[in-house]
């Protein structure tokens, strides 16, 4: 699964810690996120999205549809 919150946490100027304070888990589970090593469970996935104000679909997307769109 490919995400788009490293660069939207950098938008808005978030540091990992930041953005793991607001979903209340670990920075280290932020990280691992970013970096693909760990999907987020569907309940998290809202909170991030509800975080940065934006649908789910446009933070995460399947690796196999985005590899088709390329």
């Amino acid at each position: 699964m490919r995400n788009r919150l490293k660069v939207l946490r950098a938008e808005r100027k978030l540091s990992q810690a930041d953005l793991a304070d607001k979903l209340d888990v670990s920075r280290q589970s932020v990280n691992a996120i970013e970096t693909g090593k760990y999907d987020p469970s569907l309940p998290l996935a809202f909170r991030i999205a509800k975080v940065f104000a934006l649908p789910i679909e446009q933070i995460f997307s399947d690796d196999e549809v985005a590899q088709a769109a390329e």
